[in-house]
């Protein structure tokens, strides 16, 4: 009898600490219904892109360049995989309405929750990019302090990143974001 005791026990126990070693999820905003696949290609593809943008504008004077979702989450999807602890997984970017919504989930303790992460894209006074962040949804999380910040930095740096050298010889004269697509078109100062 002391053996079923003890048995039961232990069970219990055993129980009780591996459900404290999995992650509950607590909800957040739903992705969209169409996932954006991830694949290094895309961002090959992206840099190539770059690369001939690069060349057009050295000869012509004019940038003209297309990025697509799939390439934007792919890019971030590397960027974040490159991280220790990184804030955001499983990321996915669509380009609608003027804006960069970014979905994800995020971490904090043995909780988890879906993410979503609205950006704005503009131009300052010298042709350069801003990027924004305008609204973070973190479910029933509170947003870890300073989140805007961390947020607005990473993708400035992973957006004039993109760019590369290039940006420090173009001026850039729009950006536009609609139907799954976001165009830069700028010139060389």
């Amino acid at each position: 009898m002391k053996k079923a005791g003890m048995l039961i026990t232990l069970s219990v126990f055993t129980l009780a600490l591996a459900s404290l070693a999995c992650t509950v999820f607590i909800g957040g905003p739903a992705y969209p219904s169409a996932p954006i696949a991830v694949s290094t290609e895309a961002v090959s593809s992206l840099n190539d892109q770059i690369h001939a943008a690069q060349t057009a504008a050295a000869q012509n004077g004019v940038l003209a360049l297309t990025v697509t979702e799939t390439q934007l989450t792919s890019l971030l999807a590397a960027k974040l995989a490159a991280q220790t602890d990184p804030f955001l997984r499983d990321p996915q970017v669509y380009l609608r309405n003027n804006e960069i919504q970014v979905y994800g989930k995020a971490r904090q303790g043995g909780l988890e929750a879906n993410v979503r992460i609205i950006l704005s894209a503009s131009i300052d006074a010298e042709g350069k990019p801003l990027i924004a962040v305008t609204s973070v949804n973190f479910g029933p999380l509170p947003a870890p302090e300073g989140l805007n910040k961390t947020i607005s930095a990473f993708i400035a740096e992973a957006f004039t990143g993109m760019l590369g050298p290039a940006a420090f010889g173009l001026r850039l004269e729009s950006i536009t974001i609609a139907d799954g697509v976001m165009t830069l078109a700028g010139r060389v100062k």
